[in-house]
Formats: C-alpha cells, sequence, structure tokens
C-alpha cells in the first residue's frame, strides 16, 4: 500500500512546468509585441518621417549664410536707365544703449573719434574726403531723429579692402558695428519722377511698421531661404519701388557651409549665386518728364516775379503735372515740382541735413497732398496740391445737363453777370470771374466765357429742384463715371481718392448750396493725376482708363516677362451731339501759351478759390487734349496760388504737348522741335 503523499512532488513538478511554460510563452509573447512595435514605428520613421528627419539631418549639418539678391532695373520709355543697383560692402551701427544717459554718449564720441581715425588711415582719399567724427556721429543719429532705436545706421558705404580687413581684424572692439555685403541704389541724377520711382529703406526698418513688411516677417519661417529678407536688404517704400518689389527683389544667393556637432565647418562651401530682380520699364518718357520739370520750375518763376496783373502770382511756390495717353492710359509725365535728388537716400537711410532739406519735396503732390517748402508756422496760410478744380469742371457739368435733360442742345440763357440761389429775400449770388455779365448764349458759349450764372441756373439749380431723382446722388454718380473722387486705379501706394465736399456742404447747410457751388467746380478737390484721368475721360468720349505706369516686365536676359495692355474701368455713353456742344465751347476757350501750336486741341481754364489760413486763395487749373481730330494725349496741370490758370497752368501744359509731340508724335510720327511759345 502506497503512502497518500507519495505522489505529491511528482504533482509539484507538473504544476512548476505548468507555471514555467506558461511564463515562457508570456515573454516570447511579450517579446513578440515588443518587437512588432518597434518594427512598426521603425517603418514610420524610414517610410513616413525619414524624408523630414533627413532635411533636419541636412539642415543641422549645414551652416547657410544668405546673400542679398541684386535689385532689377528701372527704365524710362526710351530705355534710359532711371534707378538701378550696385554691389557693395558697408558700415552700420547698432543702437544698442540708451544714448540719453552721459556715460553712453561719451562712448559714442570716443567710437566716433576712433572710427574718423580708422577712416583716414585706411580709406581712400582719392575717391572721397575721410569723414570726420562730427559727421559720423550725425550719421549714427543716436537721439533717433530719423529713424527708431532698431534701425541698423549707415556708417559709410563702399568700403576700401584695407578698411574691411581692419574691422573683420578688430571684429571683437567693434561689437555695435557691422559689416554688411550690400547694394547700392543708384538714381539719375538728372532726377527724373523721383516721387512717382519712389526710393528704399533697410527691411529691419520698416518691417513693423508697413503692413506689407510686418506680413513678410511674421511668415518668415514658412518661407525658403532663398526668399526670406534679410535685415540689411533695401526694400522699396515709397512709388513704384514699393509698388513692384516683389518683381523687383528677385531671390537671395546661398552659402551652405557642412558643419560638425560642434559647429565648425568641415569642408567645402557651396554656393548658389543671388537671383538678380526682373527689370520694369515704364512709360514715363525722360526727355518728356525733363521739359515737363523745366517747364513748371520756370514758369513759377515768371508769374511770381510778373508785374502783369492778370499773370502776377507772387505766391506760386509749387507746380503739379500730368500727361496720359487717351488711348492706352500710359503715364508719360507726372511731375511734382520742386522736386530732389532720390540718392540722398543711398543705402536706405538719409542724413538730418538732406532730410530737413528735402521733406516738402518727398510728397508725390500728382496724388496725395504735398505742400510747398514753406517754414512750420507758414504752412497753414498756404493750400497743398489738392484743390477745387474750377472752370474746369464746367465740361462736365454741362454733360450732365444735357443727359439729365436739364436744358436742351439750343436753348438760350441770359448771363446777367450772376445767378441767386436761396430762400426768397434770403437770397445768396453766385458772380461770375470779374462780375462780367455775357447776355444770351448756349452752352458752348457758356464754357467758351467760363460762365458761372449759366451753370448755377441751368444745371446746379435744376438738378435740385428734380423729384423724380436725388439730385446729390446723381452728382456724385457722374463724378465716379469720370475718376473723381475715387481711385485712379493706378496702384500707386498712398494715391488719395479726393474730397467730395458737396456731400459735406449738404449736410453743413443743404443739398442746394452743395450742387450750386459743384455746377462750377468749387466743391471737389481733386488729384493731379484724376484731373488727367478725367481729360482724358473726356478725350475719349467716356472712356475711364487705368492709368499705367509700367509697360512690360524683363528678365535679366531681357525677355519679357508680363507686358500691360490697355485696361478700361469704365465707359459712359452719351449721345454724340452732347460731346460735339462740349467740344465746340472748348475749342474756342481762350489761352495763353499756345501762339503757334500746329493742331486744333480742346481746353478748359481754372481759376479755383479756397479759404486758407483766413484769406481767400486762388489757384490756377488747365486740362486740354490734342489733336482734336483724333485726340492721342490728355494733359492736367495745377498750380496752387497760381492765379488765372491761363497764364500759370497753360504754358506748362504747351511745354508737354511739345515735348510729347517731339519725342513721339501727337500724329504717330514724332515732330521736330517747335519755336518756343509767346505768350499773349
Amino acid at each position: 500500500m502506497s503512502h497518500p503523499h507519495s505522489d505529491e512532488p511528482h504533482k509539484r513538478e507538473l504544476l512548476n512546468r505548468r507555471h514555467f511554460s506558461f511564463r515562457l510563452n508570456t515573454f516570447f509573447f511579450v517579446t513578440f509585441a515588443v518587437f512588432t512595435v518597434l518594427i512598426v514605428r521603425l517603418a514610420i520613421l524610414q517610410f513616413v518621417e525619414g524624408p523630414g528627419l533627413k532635411e533636419k539631418e541636412t539642415r543641422l549639418g549645414y551652416k547657410t549664410t544668405a546673400i542679398p539678391p541684386l535689385r532689377g532695373t528701372i527704365y524710362d520709355a526710351s530705355k534710359k536707365r532711371l534707378a538701378y543697383s550696385t554691389s557693395t560692402q558697408s558700415l552700420y551701427f547698432n543702437v544698442d544703449k540708451n544714448y540719453t544717459k552721459e556715460e553712453n554718449m561719451a562712448d559714442a564720441k570716443q567710437l566716433a573719434n576712433t572710427l574718423a581715425d580708422v577712416f583716414k588711415e585706411y580709406g581712400d582719399a582719392s575717391k572721397e574726403k575721410p569723414l570726420t567724427a562730427e559727421e559720423i556721429l550725425k550719421r549714427m543719429d543716436l537721439k533717433g531723429k530719423l529713424n527708431y532705436v532698431f534701425v541698423p545706421r549707415l556708417i559709410k558705404t563702399g568700403l576700401t579692402p584695407k578698411e574691411i580687413a581692419y574691422f573683420l581684424e578688430h571684429k571683437p572692439e567693434y561689437k555695435g558695428l557691422d559689416i554688411v555685403e550690400d547694394s547700392v541704389r543708384n538714381y539719375d541724377e538728372d532726377t527724373v519722377a523721383v516721387q512717382t520711382i519712389g526710393y528704399l529703406k533697410k527691411f529691419k526698418g520698416v518691417r513693423e511698421s508697413y503692413d506689407y513688411y510686418k506680413n513678410i516677417q511674421n511668415n518668415k519661417d514658412s518661407l525658403p531661404d532663398e526668399l526670406r529678407y534679410l535685415d540689411y536688404e533695401d526694400v522699396g517704400v515709397d512709388g513704384i519701388e514699393f509698388m513692384f518689389q516683389e518683381e523687383l527683389r528677385g531671390k537671395n544667393g546661398l552659402k551652405r557651409f557642412p558643419v560638425n556637432v560642434a559647429g565648425r565647418i568641415i569642408g567645402q562651401m557651396e554656393l548658389t549665386k543671388p537671383e538678380r530682380g526682373n527689370d520694369l520699364h515704364l512709360t514715363i518718357h525722360k526727355d518728356i518728364q525733363m521739359k515737363t520739370e523745366e517747364s513748371i520750375m520756370k514758369t513759377l518763376e515768371k508769374v511770381r516775379n510778373s508785374s502783369d496783373s492778370l499773370e502776377s502770382a507772387p505766391n506760386a511756390r509749387t507746380g503739379y503735372a500730368v500727361a496720359m495717353e487717351v488711348k492706352t492710359g500710359n503715364v508719360v509725365t507726372m511731375a511734382s515740382m520742386p522736386d530732389y535728388n532720390t540718392n540722398v537716400w543711398k543705402n536706405g537711410s538719409i542724413s538730418p541735413e538732406d532730410y530737413d532739406k528735402y521733406k516738402f519735396n518727398m510728397n508725390n503732390g500728382t496724388i496725395k497732398a504735398a505742400y510747398g517748402p514753406y517754414d512750420d508756422d507758414e504752412i497753414k496760410k498756404h493750400p497743398n496740391s489738392i484743390v477745387y478744380l474750377g472752370s474746369t469742371m464746367k465740361p462736365l457739368s454741362v454733360l450732365i445737363g444735357l443727359q439729365e435733360n436739364l436744358f436742351g442742345l439750343y436753348d438760350n440763357y441770359f448771363d446777367g453777370g450772376y445767378a441767386e440761389f436761396g430762400r426768397k429775400g434770403y437770397e445768396t449770388k453766385v458772380w461770375n470771374s470779374s462780375r462780367k455779365s455775357f447776355g444770351y448764349m448756349d452752352a458752348a458759349e457758356a464754357l467758351r466765357v467760363s460762365s458761372n450764372a449759366f451753370m448755377v441756373d441751368m444745371i446746379g439749380k435744376r438738378l435740385y429742384s428734380r423729384t423724380d431723382i436725388n439730385g446729390l446722388e446723381t452728382w456724385d454718380k457722374y463724378m465716379e463715371m469720370f475718376g473723381l473722387g475715387v481711385k485712379t486705379g493706378s496702384g500707386l501706394p498712398g494715391e488719395f481718392a479726393g474730397l467730395r465736399d458737396y456731400l459735406t456742404e449738404a449736410e453743413r447747410n443743404n443739398a442746394q448750396s452743395a450742387l450750386v457751388y459743384a455746377s462750377f467746380g468749387q466743391q471737389g478737390k481733386y488729384t493731379t493725376l484724376q484731373l488727367a484721368q478725367y481729360a482724358a475721360t473726356l478725350a475719349s468720349h467716356g472712356k475711364r482708363m487705368k492709368p499705367q505706369f509700367v509697360s512690360k516686365i524683363t528678365d535679366g536676359e531681357d525677355k519679357v516677362v508680363k507686358q500691360f495692355k490697355p485696361e478700361v474701368l469704365n465707359e459712359v455713353k452719351f449721345d454724340e451731339s452732347y460731346w460735339n456742344i462740349v467740344e465746340h465751347g472748348m475749342s474756342r476757350v481762350n489761352v495763353h501759351g499756345f501762339d503757334g501750336f500746329p493742331y486744333k486741341f480742346y481746353r478748359k481754364t481754372g481759376t479755383s478759390q479756397q479759404d486758407v489760413g483766413g484769406r481767400t486763395i486762388e489757384n490756377g487749373v488747365f486740362i486740354a487734349y490734342a489733336p482734336a481730330e483724333n485726340p492721342t494725349l490728355a494733359v492736367a496741370v495745377v498750380v496752387p496760388e497760381g492765379g488765372y490758370g491761363s497764364y500759370s497752368a497753360a504754358p506748362i501744359a504747351r511745354a508737354i504737348f511739345d515735348a510729347y509731340d517731339e519725342a513721339v508724335g501727337l500724329t504717330g510720327t514724332p515732330r521736330k522741335a517747335t519755336p518756343p511759345a509767346t505768350t499773349e
């Protein structure tokens, strides 16, 4: 008989074997699961995340330095260079201390003295005079008179090899200085349409103050290296330079150095050359532009010093002119005078002396408000470049009157020298210029003699009295159709849409007074470009063209990248008989400065009045287009405080027509120069 516990060791052994087998299976299962996870993870790393990690590895293994691109060239219509860039090395100073503190100012003065000595020893005195310590201090702009504190200050451009070698060798001693591979923007020394072309500033100085550049800065991490803007690169901040910044800029070059974990260079540099920006070909013609600018300055001097009471305009200091091709919208000249030499902005900064000297000449007065070179306490006594149109509004007033059936083609009106409006017993009189009365007239004669009374009685008052329409809204609609009170569509940065003062007058007084004054040109202030577009719309019998400033864009090999074509913004349809009446009147307007002009042409003079600084001043305004049979060119001229437009503005327009005829040809073929015009 066996012992009852004799089989227990056997059972325990079986149980242990089972436990071991379970643990072993569990181990193999866990091991299998772990390896499965690892294999899947490796697959993900290799096939899904691999390219991204490889890119990171590449980036970590290379140090990349960007080379700024060379900006494209801006040519005029005859392919003369108006703006171009050259490469150089420049020295910049960074404001990294509070220089209102005396000890920091002492450090700055010491640095200026040291730099003056360095420039004297290592510079090339045969090419330029060494900078003095005083000049260097001014360029440091320590108190931020011209730039924000974060904007690097240009100390010197065009460093010599010896100067570069010195600063690189002594870099630890000059922590606030940077040597930058730079480009210099060079502008035509003849100062051609400078406010229209614009100028450049450093990206670091404008990336927070310009929305366009702020957006670029905020999204820089999403851009490839060749498109990222560099702190010291020059960027457009006004005019064509800003408007076509993207096309002109080009792409960065890249220097790529292989580096080890410690960041040390361990191999040969890989170089990708910068890609040059595209070139712009302007519609502006240098020869026409220069003669426009010259005529403005000569005419201003003449009317300021004239002993003729009709011509005399002693306060005329500024003049603005735009000429626009009727069929294409191409702007061939755009002058805001006096101007200045844009080369004062070389390397994207300007000296305090130059800024004080030219601050009134920088704004483009043909598209926005610009003042003459007056002292601060004198500015409020003078008008800016945005003026009422005066009698140059009257051709459109007559068209509105005819289109709205306010009077007929052959209706007569008796002009007794004035018109009245307002409540009975409280009437306001509107007089003709010099209180002249002209007797019976039709619409064409009203334009010839520039009758204010006709415009008030036949158009302003009648449009107000219409019960079937809102007269003020109707007037406003026609203004927009002809480009008045709305932007011209040019795309130029900072363009002003004008002031529709008739809307303000209606709120302040009533719609009748608004329409009365608007009818003869005293209730809308518009830019010279708007006035030129309006004149071109009259010339084309209702087609409002987009003003064009660039005819084409080409690459570095002169291949066309983009061609610009004429663009009609809107079209107004009037009966041809209405145009005939208006142009019949415009052809007989008395004008000075057009003696011997070989073409029949249509024109309208204007003398707009406005109250400035407690006194009433008169601005000279003029529009014209020629040849009458097939209009090619429309011209607009504004001379603030110029008095009668026939004397102050018309001679400038004549010079523009002659310059265009000589360079391009009003009939399609360039004409020999005409003798200088003589005034009556």
